[in-house]
């Protein structure tokens, strides 16, 4: 059995940012090494670039990064390819709007009438959508980056919760880490799980994360320019382990409850009860990265309550228990 030839997509030749060398190597990693002891032939990798990218002269191209790229492929060896992955795009196509070069999307929009499985890891998703591949289907990116890609791109179901989506010919991921469980669950459908689970393992990776990468998401609160909310904020962070109400916090801001609901609404565009529990969530999160407090006393000292609360309020808004919470915390610190 072979899966066929994986195309991965070097979106900038010369100068690559080095905070992008991890996404690229993912692929390289998973696919481009042969495991001929697990399944023989392997894949056939392809680094397929833009061709966009400075010229070599161009010494500022590669500053910081210490690295020029030639790939051995261009953007007509994409059509030819049974998977094209996408790891990243510049970040100023991102974070500026800059325009992704006319002649990858194109080449993209081929390699899928062509029938190549479509993929994206990181921000690799803008490509996918702004070739219209990801219109009318569940997709995710880095949780950074998945507001813009939903205003950018509305006709996207962007889902910042999940480490990865599998919408059969279209997979995406979320950011870093995400992009190798996502590659695994290539090789997974490829292959099987047993080959999958064997090429983890000499990865030294977990062959299958729990949970999603809600895990990950900053919970801090948005920033706020209302002053008469700023200081009732802080109090209700320092003492979340007292049942606060909305009633109490509205005393404390000297306002009626529904002027403080209002003015909290607007400023950080969530209800007060949603706040709280952001808040007491946070709360917990810290403490089981940072301590080793039993579960009861955590649920106690966020204001969560008891452990089974705790827990209920942690798989429905992390993805994962309390107790896994921690374990990944540690793994990841090692």
């Amino acid at each position: 059995m072979s899966a066929g030839s994986v195309a991965v997509v070097v979106t900038e030749e010369i100068g690559l940012p080095s905070w992008d060398l991890y996404e690229l190597s993912i692929p390289c990693t998973v696919f481009g090494k042969a495991q001929s002891d697990l399944a023989d032939p392997w894949y056939e990798l392809m680094l397929c670039g833009t061709g966009e990218g400075e010229r070599p002269e161009d010494a500022d191209a590669a500053a910081g990064t210490g690295l020029v790229l030639r790939t051995g492929y261009g953007l007509d060896d994409l059509v030819r390819a049974d998977t094209v992955i996408v790891p990243s795009v510049p970040d100023a196509c991102v974070e500026e709007g800059k325009p992704l070069p006319e002649a990858l999307i194109l080449a993209l929009r081929r390699a899928y009438d062509a029938g190549a499985r479509m993929v994206s890891l990181y921000t690799g998703a803008f490509a996918l959508a702004e070739a219209g591949l990801l219109d009318g289907r569940p997709a995710t990116a880095h949780w950074q980056h998945t507001a813009q890609l939903a205003e950018r791109y509305p006709k996207v179901r962007v889902d910042d919760s999940v480490l990865y989506v599998d919408d059969g010919d279209v997979l995406t991921s979320a950011g870093l880490t995400a992009g190798l469980d996502l590659c695994l669950h290539l090789v997974r459908r490829d292959f099987g799980a047993h080959v999958a689970n064997q090429l983890a393992r000499r990865m030294v990776v977990p062959a299958h994360r729990p949970g999603g990468q809600a895990q990950f998401i900053d919970l801090s609160v948005p920033a706020t320019d209302d002053d008469a909310l700023a200081p009732v904020l802080d109090w209700a962070r320092s003492h979340l382990d007292r049942p606060l109400t909305v009633r109490d916090l509205a005393l404390r801001a000297a306002m009626s409850p529904r002027t403080f609901y209002r003015r909290l609404q607007a400023a950080t565009g969530t209800t007060p009860l949603q706040w709280l529990l952001t808040q007491r969530l946070g709360r917990a999160q810290s403490l089981l990265e940072s301590t080793d407090l039993p579960i009861e006393k955590i649920g106690e000292l966020s204001g969560l309550g008891t452990a089974n609360n705790l827990r209920h309020h942690f798989l429905r808004h992390i993805g994962v228990s309390p107790g896994e919470y921690r374990r990944a915390w540690r793994q990841a610190a090692c």
